[in-house]
């Protein structure tokens, strides 16, 4: 009885190209070098400088954003504490760019007062609380000083 032979192929299929003209490298020692044109280069070299530029132009949108989110913050403060302070009791009227301070009364009240915590008497200091000293600015705006 002649069992058929049965032959291996010892090549993998899994690492042998289809269509080997077609890759974008030398498939073989005897192909011919694959070499960058000109064109290539160029064009290799304005893509990194058109990526750096832009990346450094969105960097700079960046932290133009951020300073932007930052000043938005501050007025949206100055008008928190414009809003407390036109709610307060006023006696006076304000001087733009004058400091002023102001209290929490024992009932809640609220008072802008030219004094400040140093200059109340030690009787009047125990029934008020110190909330903080604040400026008005030229836009009628009140800003915490710091």
């Amino acid at each position: 009885m002649n069992k058929p032979k049965i032959t291996v192929n010892p090549i993998d299929i899994d690492k042998v190209a289809q269509n080997p003209g077609l890759l974008p490298y030398a498939h073989s020692v005897s192909s011919p070098p694959i070499v960058p044109t000109k064109e290539g280069v160029i064009k290799h070299q304005s893509l990194e400088a058109m990526a750096y530029q832009t990346d450094q132009q969105m960097d700079l949108l960046r932290k133009q954003m951020e300073l932007l989110a930052e000043q938005a913050k501050a007025i949206q403060r100055r008008r928190e504490v414009s809003e407390w302070v036109y709610s307060a009791k006023l006696s006076f009227k304000p001087v733009i760019n004058h400091t002023y301070h102001l209290y929490r009364k024992e009932d809640s009240t609220m008072i802008l007062s030219m004094l400040s915590p140093e200059e109340w008497s030690l009787s009047k200091r125990s029934t008020m609380e110190f909330l903080n000293s604040i400026r008005l600015l030229a836009d009628l705006t009140w800003d915490i000083e710091r």
